[in-house]
């Protein structure tokens, strides 16, 4: 039963999570229809990268299938879109900086891993390394809640983001839960308590537009396992 239970939640979560990585192509779209990334960073999307390398890499030395499969899907779009900001921005040498400093990073990992001999030790200082990465992502919409409290509106926040991030953290939360894996539940529980705070926003302060959320921070919201 609790094989069963582990199945269905495993293929529950894949599809979520490659459903919320799609995400990332309205804010591609909304670029390419105005031919400029304007003032939208491409940061989230190579943060993302790297995000979903380490998982990926991370996914490989536990042999954790879900993992593996659903930071392939993460890394290839994150990678597609980062380049779609290149090819739009006038301003393609911060990207290429900040692009060769996550490979940096990323290349430094895979390369301790790689000659690092015992496996248990090389999966800790990993799974260390891709809890930290992503709370630091998590942490990252925490200046535009300081700016809702601020002005006591809600409309630059994306709701149905962060409603889906929700289910997504809560879902590899208790996936992590069953595996008996602390690295995978550590940044999706703080990713379940981080969503919540800004969900209660919605209550306390709701928005005053008749259009809806300006998605201003569309783009900030990408999680990953």
């Amino acid at each position: 039963m609790a094989i069963e239970l582990l199945d269905i939640l495993s293929a529950s979560t894949v599809v979520t999570t490659i459903l919320q990585f799609l995400s990332g192509i309205l804010v591609c779209r909304k670029c390419m229809q105005r031919k400029s990334t304007e003032n939208v960073s491409a940061m989230p999307f190579i943060s993302g990268f790297l995000s979903c390398s380490l998982w990926l890499k991370y996914g490989l030395l536990t042999s954790e299938a879900s993992v593996v499969l659903v930071n392939i899907a993460g890394t290839c779009l994150m990678f597609c879109y980062t380049i779609i900001f290149y090819v739009l921005s006038t301003n393609k040498k911060v990207i290429l900086r900040q692009f060769a400093t996550v490979l940096l990073v990323l290349v430094s990992v895979v390369a301790y891993t790689q000659y690092e001999t015992e496996l248990s030790k090389s999966i800790e200082i990993l799974g260390i390394i891709c809890c930290t990465v992503t709370v630091l992502f998590f942490a990252a919409p925490l200046t535009m809640l300081l700016h809702v409290i601020r002005v006591k509106n809600s409309d630059s926040l994306p709701f149905p983001m962060i409603l889906t991030s929700f289910f997504v953290c809560l879902q590899w939360f208790i996936y992590g839960v069953i595996i008996q894996d602390t690295f995978i539940q550590i940044p999706n529980f703080v990713g379940c308590v981080l969503t919540v705070l800004q969900l209660t926003l919605f209550l306390i302060y709701p928005g005053k537009s008749s259009s809806g959320p300006t998605y201003k921070l569309l783009d900030t919201n990408v999680i990953m396992s």
